[in-house]
């Protein structure tokens, strides 16, 4: 093998996947390594960008009423579906622009 083949091709990525990424493990509870997989991404990389962006856990003060929590947990539902979707569609653009 040359030299060349053995270099590694380094891959740049937008803040807006970097944000996307860190929601997939704030907002769907997803491990960095479990992300990482799915983002095919290193853990290290992915730690980097939520410390970077200030990812935090979500709080939840006092007692919501049985509907208001249904409410929430559907609109998360939907928030952590529609992310998961638009994140997958643009890996699948970004390695689709690679193997060409």
């Amino acid at each position: 093998m040359s030299n060349e083949s053995k270099q590694r091709v380094r891959r740049t990525f937008t803040l807006e996947f970097k944000r996307e990424a860190v929601e997939l493990i704030r907002k769907q509870g997803l491990s960095v390594a479990e992300a990482a997989r799915r983002l095919d991404v290193r853990e290290t990389l992915l730690r980097r960008w939520r410390k970077e962006l200030g990812a935090t856990k979500t709080v939840v003060v006092g007692q919501p009423t049985a509907l208001e929590a249904e409410v929430r947990q559907l609109r998360e539902e939907v928030r952590r579906l529609t992310m998961e979707r638009d994140v997958l569609k643009k890996a699948t653009a970004f390695f689709a622009k690679e193997s060409k």
